[in-house]
C-alpha cells in the first residue's frame, strides 16, 4: 500500500507530491508522522542508486554532488556522458522500460523534453528563489546553474595576441574549435553568441554562419567538442566553451597560465543547464532527492566549486575563494540571456543548416 502511495504522489504535477506523501503516511501509535522531506530521503535511501546521463564528475563539479549524496544518503551513482540531444533520445527510446533516472540538458532542451512527454515534474524546496525566466511553471525543468559562451585562448600562439571580440577572432589568423553544432547545447550556443555579436539573434544566424564558413574554407575550424586533452595538446588557438567549462579545463592543465579565459566584448549569450527527471526513472525518489540537493545551499556551492554560476547566487553567501574562481562580473556586460522557446525551434533546423552552410565548406 505504501509503495502505491509513493507512485501516486510521484505522478503529481508539482511539489504537491511531497505534501501528499506526508499526509498519507500511516501514524505509529505515540510517534509523530515523518515530514515529507524525511519520507523522500527514506524512499531514496531504499532505492540506493542513481543513474544519470551527461553528468560526468568533471562537469560543473558533479563529483562533489555525487560524493555528498553518497555520504549523506548512501546513494551510489553512475553516469553515461552524452550531449543534450542524445540524452533526450535515450529516454524516449527506453520509454516505459526506463534505465535512466536523471539527465542534465541545455536550457532549450527542457521544453523539448516536456513536449515529448519524457520528463517528470518536481519543484524543489527553494523553488521561489529560482528566477522565473529560468524555470518551467509546472516544475518540469529549472536551471541549476548558468554558463556564458567564452573564449579559452592559447597565449603561446601568435606572439601572445589574444582576440577579445568575435570580430577580432574572425578577422585574425586563429584556428578555432567550435564543437558539434546541432547536437551539443554548448556548440550550438557558440553559433548564437557569434550571431548576437555580429548583429543577429536566435532567428538570424546568417552573420555567424558566414563567419564560421569562412574559417571552414580556410581550414581553421575544428568541429569536435573540446576536451582537456585538446587544450593540453594545443589542438586549436581558441576554444569556444561555456565559461565554467573553459575555467574547469584550464584548471586541469599542466600549465594553466598558458590560457586566458574571457567573455568576448562585442556580445555573448548566457544559458544554463537543467536536470530532467525521467518520467520512467527506475529510481524516482533518488532522482527527486538529487534535484532537491542540487538546489540547496550546499549543492549550489558545489556547482560553484566547478566554476559554474549557481542559479540561486543572489541568495548565497559565496566564500571569497569561490568568488575568485569565477570571472569578473564586469565581463558579462554585453552578454544576454538565451530565448529558450525560440531557440528550441531554431535548434531543430540548425544541424542541417550547419551541415549545408559550414561543414560542406571545410577545406579538403
Amino acid at each position: 500500500m505504501q509503495r502505491r502511495l509513493l507512485l501516486t504522489a510521484l505522478s503529481l504535477p508539482t511539489g504537491q507530491a511531497l505534501a501528499q506523501l506526508a499526509a498519507s503516511a500511516p501514524l505509529a501509535p505515540g510517534l509523530p508522522a515523518l515530514s515529507a522531506e524525511r519520507q523522500l530521503e527514506a524512499a531514496a535511501r531504499a532505492e540506493g542508486r542513481l543513474h544519470t546521463l551527461g553528468m560526468p564528475d568533471s562537469w560543473a563539479n558533479w563529483a562533489g554532488i555525487w560524493a555528498d549524496l553518497k555520504r549523506l544518503y548512501g546513494i551510489e551513482h553512475s553516469d553515461e556522458n552524452m550531449n543534450s540531444a542524445d540524452e533526450i533520445e535515450r529516454m524516449a527510446r527506453d520509454g516505459s522500460r526506463g534505465t535512466v533516472d536523471l539527465g542534465d540538458v541545455g536550457f532549450e532542451y527542457g521544453a523539448v523534453a516536456r513536449g515529448r512527454g519524457i520528463s517528470r515534474p518536481h519543484k524543489p524546496k527553494y523553488w521561489e528563489q529560482i528566477p522565473a525566466w529560468a524555470r518551467d511553471e509546472d516544475g518540469y525543468w529549472a536551471l541549476a546553474y548558468t554558463g556564458t559562451i567564452a573564449f579559452a585562448v592559447n597565449k603561446k600562439r601568435h606572439g601572445g595576441r589574444v582576440p577579445r571580440s568575435w570580430q577580432e577572432l574572425f578577422d585574425g589568423p586563429y584556428t578555432v574549435q567550435v564543437g558539434g553544432v546541432g547536437s551539443s547545447a554548448q556548440a550550438s550556443a557558440n553559433v548564437l553568441a557569434a550571431a548576437i555579436a555580429l548583429g543577429g539573434d536566435e532567428v538570424r544566424l546568417q552573420p555567424a554562419l558566414e563567419a564560421f564558413a569562412k574559417l571552414a574554407r580556410q581550414g581553421r575550424l575544428i568541429h569536435s567538442n573540446a576536451t582537456v586533452d585538446d587544450l593540453q595538446r594545443g589542438k586549436a588557438d581558441v576554444f569556444l566553451l561555456w565559461d565554467f567549462v573553459a575555467l574547469g579545463h584550464r584548471s586541469r592543465l599542466t600549465q594553466p597560465a598558458d590560457y586566458e579565459v574571457l567573455i568576448p566584448t562585442d556580445g555573448s549569450v548566457t544559458s544554463g543547464y537543467t536536470t530532467l527527471i525521467n518520467r520512467h526513472a527506475p529510481h524516482p525518489n533518488a532522482a527527486q532527492l538529487a534535484r532537491e540537493y542540487i538546489f540547496s545551499d550546499a549543492g549550489q556551492l558545489q556547482l560553484a566549486r566547478g566554476y559554474a554560476r549557481p542559479i540561486r547566487i543572489a541568495h548565497l553567501d559565496l566564500p571569497p575563494e569561490l568568488r575568485q574562481r569565477l570571472l569578473d562580473p564586469a565581463q558579462y556586460s554585453r552578454a544576454r540571456a538565451l530565448r529558450p522557446f525560440v531557440w528550441a525551434w531554431e535548434m531543430k533546423k540548425l544541424r542541417e543548416t550547419w551541415q549545408d552552410e559550414v561543414l560542406k565548406q571545410t577545406a579538403r
